[in-house]
Order: C-alpha cells, then sequence, then structure tokens
C-alpha cells in the first residue's frame, strides 16, 4: 500500500477517490462503513455535489482511515471559523497581504 501523506492538497473528490483506491474499498464499502449511500459518495467524488459537513467529512475520514484534517477543505473551514473570531487578526492579515 501506498504511503499517505497526512494532508491532501488535492480537491475533496479527488482525494477522496485515492484512499478508496489506496485502501481497495469499493463505493458500497465505504457507504457501508460511513453510513452514506453509494450514490451520494460517487457523486462527492465526481465533484456533482458540494464538500459536504463537517460531520460528514469526519465520517469519512474515519471509514477511509485519515484524520478529517486530511481535506483541504476541512482545513480551511477550520481556519475560517478560528478567523471569524477574531476579526482584528483579519484585519491586519488582509492588510499586510494587499500591501
Amino acid at each position: 500500500m501506498a504511503r499517505r501523506r497526512k494532508f491532501s492538497s488535492e480537491e475533496f473528490g479527488q482525494a477522496i477517490e485515492r484512499l478508496m483506491n489506496e485502501t481497495g474499498v469499493t463505493y458500497r464499502g465505504l457507504a457501508s462503513k460511513s453510513g452514506l449511500s453509494a450514490g451520494y459518495l460517487n457523486h462527492l467524488v465526481h465533484g456533482n455535489r458540494p464538500v459536504p459537513s463537517n460531520d460528514v467529512v469526519k465520517r469519512l475520514a474515519h471509514a477511509l482511515g485519515v484524520e478529517p484534517e486530511h481535506f483541504r477543505e476541512y482545513r480551511l473551514r477550520v481556519i475560517t471559523e478560528r478567523l471569524e473570531r477574531m476579526p482584528d487578526l483579519v484585519d491586519r492579515l488582509y492588510r499586510r497581504l494587499s500591501a
């Protein structure tokens, strides 16, 4: 089995598909492990549905043997949520980045 990266830089669907290939799990197998439908998982992989809630990402991560932080979109949500609680920091960062 290929060595897994701790953090993925891939889009959500691509990361799911790669992990499925690495672990040899099918859509039905992942559906069984995650409690989600195989059809829904197929839509996620092919980008026909938006990235799901953090709770669903956690279920998928657990089923695929990675931490939720593996997925770029999850990390971005966590950062955004934390930044929303620090408006002064957001303003300082924005000024610095726009200079």
